[in-house]
């Protein structure tokens, strides 16, 4: 019997039936818009051979002003139609199912050309939207149902209506963005009369027999936010105005809530879908932070849901449910919920990808074959860029040998995964461990690898890392001074009061490490409670009016940087908010422009505008930077020996495990 019975269980929906309770949730990627047609049925065509029952593609544009930026994809024309056929034709031929996301971005949308019920204007895009009039919604709700109409044309098995995250249609629903006195505005069934309507209309256009999801926004994370009452009533109308299938949509995209981040817990919110089981009779989606099978089947076996949405997991692994299918779930690369490759990525304007898995959306491209010539291929540094070179070697029938000082593999990744948020960098530390076993790579670890070991290999990879940079500050060698190693790895005591140099990603981290006792990513309720989240049915939109309510720092914290920009400025685009605002709630005082003049038994002795200080604390930890640790490649390049050099020790700035993956993976699929 299957270790995930209900996970994998067939869903009739009448007129089709799905093979399994998965659905690969919507992501924007980027690929529509490249144009190369052949590269977006791939991408789509690998996840449907991996086992998924039914995907939903990224949000396509109704017109030119529901577009969340100018030129987003669509179906706008013949040739559009066509183009699409060209994915769901593979889908079809790869045993898949395949929706179209009917995405329009209202306010949301990058482009002065937005709409939007009143003309108020979004906190995260620069343009203020156009109030529109009768005649501009009934435009809106009839290019929406041509967009249905095409994609049945284009093959698809059905689209999702995109009602949730704040869009278009989700600003008609709530008073926050809907200040109309017509028959769109005021009243309940007036704010909610926009998707029914598209729902009903876009029924009656498609026939019965084609899958039309609503996404439904079930708790807004927004002041003046739905109801729970509202809420359940607008899942009855759209149930009655036709849809198959309930989605969840979770937060608004400008609410100040993290909802899918690393440092959410797992299944965060599926006790939110939970509440609309039994309120409707067609099948429930549940949705965020279900990153394993194991994950997904006790939300099935909670009764959270009828089905699971699971986005970034396939890009991190194509082949999930075929492997959780094999009972070879250990197997499976595992989304970290990182947003560094996919999220960071979409709202940069690039393409997206995977960092674990950098072939995600580069299938076409970044292919990985058997190699002609075996050869022995020597990797120095079992981090993420050594890991990832090994894997991908092994893949392509090379002999690895991989070589670490350190007694484990996994590098700073090790240090990463103590960070209070960040226990999924355990799961990959734990995927890798079994991985290069399985794969039949030789590690060799407690090994100081000289040159003259590696003259009998074939290939020479150096990926040995970096070493923290020397700030220069005098007296740095005082006893109360340590380094994020001696704190992260060594487990050096800290004291109560605490200054950490260097407000980078590792000084973050060495913060939140720093100020945070128990993680409250381990402990829901907590978490739910830090940020301020309320069970809607008691409180409208679902935030707590009294706000975050944030467990007590465990040590008054100062993070401090010598360059005069807000800290956590170069952090992810769509995660550094959250890091700055954890620390913020516990009371972290983040400050930049920072001369370091000496430390001493008296404390750090700072100059800050122009004003000289002393901060008294107990100790002084140093997380200024690094440097690559090049001294093998160095000896190698002494001997004439050829080398690669990747990662950090090739480039040490503002270092991350994402370049170190794929710059492994591109380099061993061309040794």
């Amino acid at each position: 019997m299957s270790a995930y019975p209900k996970l994998l269980a067939p869903l009739d929906l009448g007129f089709t039936t799905l093979k399994n309770r998965v659905l690969m949730g919507s992501m924007h990627t980027g690929l529509e818009e490249t144009g190369d047609w052949n590269r977006v049925a791939e991408f789509y065509a690998t996840r449907a051979r991996g086992g998924v029952a039914l995907m939903v593609t990224g949000g396509m544009s109704p017109n030119r002003e529901g577009g969340v930026f100018p030129g987003a994809a669509g179906l706008f024309s013949d040739q559009d139609i066509a183009n699409h056929r060209s994915v769901t034709d593979r889908v079809h031929d790869a045993d898949g199912k395949i929706a179209m996301q009917i995405l329009h971005a209202g306010r949301y949308a990058y482009s002065p050309e937005c709409v939007a019920p009143s003309a108020i204007k979004s906190p995260i895009s620069p343009f203020p939207p156009r109030e529109l009039d009768e005649e501009g919604i009934e435009k809106q709700i009839a290019d929406i149902v041509t967009a249905a109409t095409r994609a049945q044309q284009a093959g698809y098995d059905g689209v999702e209506v995109m009602g949730s995250e704040g869009y278009f249609i989700n600003q008609f629903l709530v008073t926050h963005t809907n200040k109309r006195t017509d028959r769109w505005g005021g009243s309940l069934d007036n704010r909610q009369r926009l998707p029914v309507e598209i729902v009903r209309r876009v029924r009656e256009a498609v026939g019965d027999d084609f899958i039309v999801i609503y996404r439904l926004s079930m708790i807004d994370l927004i002041p003046d936010g739905q109801t729970w009452d509202e809420v359940v009533t607008l899942a009855r109308k759209i149930e009655a105005a036709g849809a198959t299938i309930i989605n969840t949509g979770i937060g608004w995209h400008e609410a100040r809530v993290p909802t899918i981040a690393t440092s959410v817990p797992r299944r965060a919110f599926t006790w939110v879908t939970k509440k609309l089981m039994g309120e409707v009779q067609v099948p429930i989606i549940t949705s965020n932070r279900i990153n394993m099978p194991d994950v997904a089947e006790s939300v099935l076996a909670d009764g959270c849901a009828d089905m699971v949405s699971m986005a970034r997991p396939f890009l991190a692994d194509p082949d999930f449910v075929a492997k959780a299918a094999a009972d070879r779930a250990h197997a499976i690369t595992p989304c970290i919920a990182c947003n560094q490759a996919c999220l960071d990525h979409t709202f940069g304007g690039k393409l997206s990808s995977c960092l674990l898995n950098p072939r995600a959306c580069h299938e076409t491209e970044l292919v990985v074959e058997r190699a002609d010539q075996p050869k022995r291929v020597a990797i120095v540094g079992a981090g993420p860029a050594g890991l990832a070179t090994a894997l991908t070697c092994r893949e392509r029938g090379h002999d690895v040998t991989l070589f670490d000082r350190a007694d484990r593999i996994g590098g700073q990744l090790n240090m990463a995964k103590v960070i209070p948020g960040k226990e999924e960098f355990i799961g990959m530390v734990d995927y890798y461990t079994r991985a290069v076993d399985e794969a039949g790579v030789t590690v060799k670890l407690g090994t100081n690898v000289t040159a003259d070991m590696l003259e009998d290999f074939d290939e020479v990879v150096v990926a040995t890392g970096v070493a923290p940079r020397d700030p220069g500050i005098r007296g740095q060698d005082h006893p109360s001074v340590l380094g994020y190693i001696d704190v992260l790895r060594n487990g050096a005591a800290v004291g109560d009061k605490v200054v950490v140099i260097g407000a980078g990603g590792i000084g973050f981290d060495t913060s939140e490490f720093l100020v945070t006792q128990d993680s409250p990513t381990e402990h829901l309720q907590e978490w739910l409670e830090e940020w301020g989240i309320e069970d809607p049915e008691d409180a409208r939109g679902g935030l707590d009016p009294e706000g975050p309510q944030p467990g007590k720092p465990a040590r008054q914290v100062w993070l401090l940087q010598r360059k005069a920009e807000r800290p956590g400025k170069r952090l992810g685009k769509t995660t550094g908010w959250i890091h700055r605002a954890g620390l913020q709630m516990r009371d972290v005082k983040m400050i930049g422009g920072v001369s370091y003049d000496r430390i001493d038994d008296d404390g750090l002795h700072v100059t800050i505008d122009d004003k000289s200080q002393v901060l008294k604390v107990d100790n002084v930890i140093l997380c200024a930077g690094q440097v690559p640790l090049r001294e093998l490649a160095d000896a190698l390049a002494a001997k004439g020996m050829p080398c690669h050099v990747i990662g950090g020790a090739d480039v040490a700035a503002e270092l991350d495990a994402k370049r170190a993956i794929d710059q492994g993976t591109r380099l061993a699929a061309t040794l």
